[in-house]
């Protein structure tokens, strides 16, 4: 067999200078559902497991210039936009109700402490004592509130679909409810003033504002039952201000404080 000659091999053409070839690059496949993943929010695919930290990071991803504009538009309502529409969105946060209510409970305890440690100052007839009890009962009270409450409601409104859940998200509902509570901090602390006049011009001026958030947010999915929600708020806000800050305990018998013998009780003979 004879061999090839030089001139009858064909070098392959080379690539024109300047042509790109495009590679096509294989697209990962696309996870299914996992059993394993709570979707709070709707349209969103949460990490794979909640036992991860990167599950529960993605609750508090948000920084400090969305946690002031929350804050504003949960204090004042405007007609025809949705706190949660509008403002949350599908990046509700626990980062703000979380602290938003650490601090109310803490404001509560310490302003209702020092207006009576005030109210005992200028009324010799009354004894002060620290109420060290008032911490536990705020954290509780305001934490039982901002959990308690949204989950209620969003357990109603998902029974009440038929298990298809509402119109909001249960971390939308939590944070909805965490923000509105923000007013109530400087509220407690303007209930420290001994001035009866001025604590009510505080709640109303600083607590009703955010009820009629919670109604006209929650409107939509409850109707006339969004009135309800905002009544509860204030209903908290004055329980807060009736028990938190209360007068002392009245003085006993013949002007003596309570708790004081007179100076003259006759003593038992021996």
């Amino acid at each position: 067999m004879d061999e090839p000659r030089p001139h009858d091999l064909q070098e392959a053409p080379e690539p024109l200078s300047g042509a790109s070839v495009t590679v096509p690059v294989p697209e990962p496949p696309e996870d299914g559902d996992d059993a394993d993943t709570a979707e709070l929010l709707p349209g969103q695919r949460q990490p794979r497991g909640f036992w991860t930290f990167e599950y529960y990071q993605t609750f508090f991803d948000v920084d400090t210039r969305q946690v002031l504009e929350r804050i504003k538009a949960s204090v004042l309502p405007v007609p025809g936009k949705n706190f949660v529409r509008h403002r949350l969105r599908n990046n509700p946060d626990l980062y703000g109700p979380f602290w938003i209510c650490t601090t109310l409970a803490l404001a509560l305890a310490v302003s209702g402490d020092l207006s009576q440690l005030g109210a005992a100052r200028g009324n010799p007839e009354h004894r002060y004592r620290p109420r060290f009890h008032h911490v536990p009962v705020a954290v509780t009270l305001v934490f039982s509130y901002a959990g308690l409450v949204p989950l209620g409601l969003w357990g109603g409104l998902r029974w009440a679909r038929g298990g298809s859940g509402g119109s909001f998200s249960l971390l939308q509902t939590l944070s909805a409810y965490g923000y509105s509570l923000a007013t109530l901090v400087p509220a407690a602390v303007l209930w420290a003033l001994p001035v009866p006049w001025l604590r009510w011009a505080v709640l109303a001026v600083l607590a009703v504002p955010p009820a009629l958030a919670l109604a006209v947010t929650f409107w939509p999915p409850l109707r006339a039952g969004g009135a309800a929600l905002g009544l509860l708020h204030a209903l908290l806000a004055l329980g807060c201000q009736l028990y938190f800050f209360e007068p002392l305990s009245s003085p006993g018998a013949g002007g003596v404080p309570s708790g004081i013998p007179p100076s003259n009780a006759s003593h038992p003979s021996h």
